[in-house]
């Protein structure tokens, strides 16, 4: 008997140990100081003058990929080279977003026609094989290249390199605790980015966007930069 309560005692303290660790368990974005090294006004200032040197850094490299990019647009299909959408920025204000085209010239005007088709909950709009992106366009979101224009958006202080994606729909559409994500700049990449990409609905990239509100800092920023590379040589999400 006393064997018995002995073994009993030896798995209830195993059980014990295994539900700490698994408490204990957070992903690696959520793996912050508890007392950061600088403060937020410190971080944000930082933060904004690394994104205009990173622009700067990497304008001579981008403009003549911009450029090849924009000549196989207008061999490709008829249309304009650029396309700029209405997104949601910080504090819900709306400003106009810079891509590549990707698709038809009036794949806006046939949105409604292929709304059926759409595998995301609304406001979202996905289509896997979306007959509206041209030969060229899948190239160029494969391998992220629509969104090489949005430096200037980031030049322009409308945007980051890091940060939630900004959404084409207005703030108006929002749940209350969607707003969260409005308290910060948006950004080119995010968690959302390379965690699951267009994978994931609006409300799972939204409690992505909320974890990264709480746990960033500059550390966090470099490692999400530098597995967005990552991501996009492998495709991950792309679409």
């Amino acid at each position: 008997m006393n064997n018995q309560h002995r073994r009993e005692s030896q798995n209830i303290h195993v059980m014990d140990d295994y539900m700490q660790q698994f408490q204990s368990y957070k992903p690696w974005y959520e793996s912050r100081r508890r007392h950061p090294l600088i403060n937020e006004i410190t971080y944000r200032r930082i933060k904004r003058l690394l994104d205009i040197s990173l622009c700067l850094i990497t304008l001579p490299f981008v403009l003549p990929i911009l450029g090849l990019c924009c000549l196989a647009i207008k061999l490709d299909s008829c249309g304009p080279l650029f396309f700029l959408q209405e997104r949601t920025g910080k504090g819900g204000r709306r400003f106009k977003m810079y891509k590549l085209r990707t698709m038809i010239a009036n794949a806006e005007s046939l949105k409604a026609e292929y709304m059926h088709l759409n595998e995301l909950s609304y406001p979202d709009f996905k289509i896997r094989e979306d007959p509206r992106i041209t030969t060229v366009g899948s190239f160029l979101r494969k391998t992220s290249l629509d969104e090489l224009p949005q430096i200037f958006n980031v030049l322009k202080g409308e945007m980051s390199w890091i940060g939630p994606r900004p959404t084409s729909f207005s703030a108006q559409t929002y749940s209350l605790w969607h707003t969260t994500r409005l308290d910060i700049v948006p950004g080119i990449t995010g968690l959302w980015q390379i965690l699951g990409r267009n994978e994931l609905d609006f409300d799972k990239r939204l409690r992505l966007d909320i974890a990264y509100l709480r746990h960033q800092c500059l550390w966090l920023d470099i490692r999400i930069l530098i597995r967005t590379i990552g991501c996009i040589f492998n495709g991950k999400g792309a679409n």
